[in-house]
């Protein structure tokens, strides 16, 4: 099946495939979800229509435990509804999802995965959230990347209409719903083949109405309450089967190979990492480039979670594994292992002699960048590995933290150009990065990805942009160590001392915006930094978009002029075709504020 190819975050990957599954969206703001239900409200007042012929009705709550409310009785109703949320919204939805669980009310809350507040806030991505989940009775399934988000939430959607078990279906906050990929769209008439005509009347007769009374939601003692809940389990145990028979469609329609565990790397591997989320791209990079040194490693994928399927995950675990690491991206204090560990020790028990550790990783968004998959490998190669530990940090309380080479290997592939932008919160660099990607994207052939570090500040706060192109899929869920083409907006972060210079690799480029002389720019670099441009041969370039902004009335937004020079100077597309693209996205951004401002 041909597929249309656009430029757009998981967050958008995700409302563009659960919108024509919906009837309605009850909602509550929260970051990093917030865009899922912007995008649903957006289609549904601009006409958009779902399968159904209807445009979605959307509804704010005043809390995510009023959405979850609503939901519940929208889905008593005889409606099919969905909300988005993540971390402490999703805890204020349990008591509702045991509810709708229990009564086997099929929906799908979309997540983005998020840390939860213990010693402090985080508005980061972690699977906190949702491994708090995993005893309310919803189904749980895991996506790796926008294109996984796209391909398989119709997945959720479809599996939880036929089976009537709710389901979480979830993916890494900002890591995953705000990195920006060019990935390949559905078209509704392919997925209105696979709803279950008979299962979505079956739904809409249980609805309650005053015609036909019915009593739910009884108290019930303990002579018929146990056996109630027991009752549930044939839905539950059919699950992974139901799962499974959409993915194939899906597989057969799109040539795609998803399944509820997918294994990588070499059929008689010896060591294997089982992980769930972004970070299995990472780790399939790294498995790409051992496997061509002759190591025998590999990796599971989970994609379905909850229920646990033992019988699909020995399918694809490798006879010849000798060790495991089961990473987890989430900490549970006290525990004797964090969840995903515990059910792969629990799946194996009495099948495998195979050595199982724990780890944790990527808490709050801390990046996991291929040493720390190469440090995992590392360990599993030694007789007794540690077992619990942590990669990406260093923890010199615990001393749980693996040791990471600062020259491992640049896993990312060869034709992959790779940018980096520093700037500063509010000034543009953020929303003209975001337009260069889908420049880049929609109108060549090339492959784009971006995503945007901040800290939490926000507005004010530094901000470093990760841009990657190339000819190829771009599975690299990392920040960008070494980068073809640097960019510093604000030259404050010179004076500072940030490491911005070491960042490029040898022949780069280095362009500067500030309103120094050459000689003043060289002083403020420093005596390493000169250096290092020395050595590596660096281009470097300054500009002053301070006054060119201030001169043309943009005021303190020097956006336009860096985006122009970045294109002048990288060369990916010609310069030309550049400009008039960007003021093609210049009406579309600001067409609504007047010619003027254009």
């Amino acid at each position: 099946m041909a597929r249309i190819k656009k430029t757009m975050d998981g967050n958008t990957a995700a409302a563009f495939a659960s919108y024509p599954f919906i009837e309605v969206a009850t909602i509550y703001p929260i970051t990093p979800s917030s865009p899922m239900a912007e995008s649903t409200e957006a289609w549904s007042v601009g006409g958009l229509k779902n399968l159904f012929g209807d445009q979605v009705r959307v509804y704010e709550l005043q809390s995510e435990a009023g959405a979850a409310g609503a939901m519940h009785g929208s889905l008593n109703a005889g409606a099919l509804t969905t909300t988005y949320t993540a971390s402490q919204g999703l805890l204020l939805m349990i008591p509702n999802m045991y509810k709708i669980a229990g009564e086997l009310l099929p929906c799908v809350i979309n997540v983005t995965a998020r840390a939860l507040a213990s010693h402090s806030l985080s508005i980061f991505g972690d699977h906190q959230d949702v491994y708090a989940c995993r005893q309310t009775g919803f189904a749980m399934l895991a996506e790796t990347n926008p294109q996984e988000v796209m391909d398989l939430t119709p997945v959720a959607y479809l599996a939880s209409l036929k089976s009537r078990v709710p389901f979480i279906n979830f993916f890494d906050g900002f890591r995953t719903s705000h990195e920006i990929q060019k990935i390949e769209t559905w078209d509704q008439s392919q997925l209105a083949k696979m709803i279950d005509k008979d299962a979505l009347t079956a739904f809409r007769k249980r609805a309650l109405n005053p015609e036909h009374p019915t009593m739910r939601g009884s108290h019930q003692n303990d002579d018929i309450y146990f056996q109630n809940r027991e009752a549930s389990n044939p839905y539950y145990n059919a699950l992974p089967g139901i799962v499974e028979d959409y993915m194939n469609q899906i597989n057969q329609k799109i040539g795609t190979n998803y399944q509820l565990f997918n294994y990588y790397g070499d059929p008689e591997a010896e060591r294997v990492i089982i992980a769930m989320g972004s970070f299995c791209d990472v780790v399939e990079e790294v498995v790409d480039y051992l496997l061509a040194k002759g190591e025998k490693v590999g990796l599971i994928k989970v994609r379905l979670y909850r229920p646990f399927s033992v019988e699909h995950f020995l399918d694809v675990l490798p006879e010849t594994t000798r060790k495991i690491a089961v990473m987890d991206r989430t900490k549970e204090p006290g525990a004797i292992g964090e969840p995903l560990y515990l059910d792969v020790v629990k799946a194996l028990y009495g099948k495998s002699k195979a050595t199982i550790v724990g780890g944790r990783y990527g808490l709050s968004s801390k990046d996991t960048p291929p040493a720390s998959v190469f440090a995992i490998f590392d360990e599993l190669k030694k007789k007794q590995p540690k077992e619990q530990f942590t990669v990406g940090i260093v923890d010199d309380v615990t001393n749980l933290s693996l040791p990471e080479r600062s020259d491992a290997p640049d896993t990312t592939p060869a034709d992959t150009i790779s940018c980096k932008f520093w700037g500063i919160g509010g000034d543009g660099t953020v929303g003209a990065n975001k337009n260069s990607i889908k420049i880049i994207g929609d109108n060549t052939d090339m492959y784009a990805q971006g995503y945007f570090q901040y800290d939490s500040k926000k507005t004010g706060g530094v901000t470093i942009s990760h841009l990657r192109f190339g000819k190829y899929k771009i599975k690299a869920p990392y920040y960008v160590k070494k980068a073809d083409f640097v960019a510093c907006h604000n030259p404050s972060y010179i004076e500072k001392g940030f490491r911005i210079v070491q960042d490029i690799k040898p022949n780069g480029t280095f362009l500067v915006n500030s309103q120094w002389t050459d000689d003043e720019l060289s002083e403020k670099l420093g005596l390493s930094a000169r250096k290092y441009i020395t050595e590596h041969k660096i281009h470097v370039y300054a500009i002053n978009a301070t006054d060119i902004a201030r001169r043309i009335g943009m005021g303190k937004r020097t956006n336009t002029v860096l985006q122009s020079v970045f294109f002048t100077l990288s060369k990916i597309i010609p310069q030309q075709q550049a400009i008039q693209l960007m003021k093609a996205f210049a009406y579309k951004s600001y067409g609504a504020k007047g010619d003027a401002i254009v």
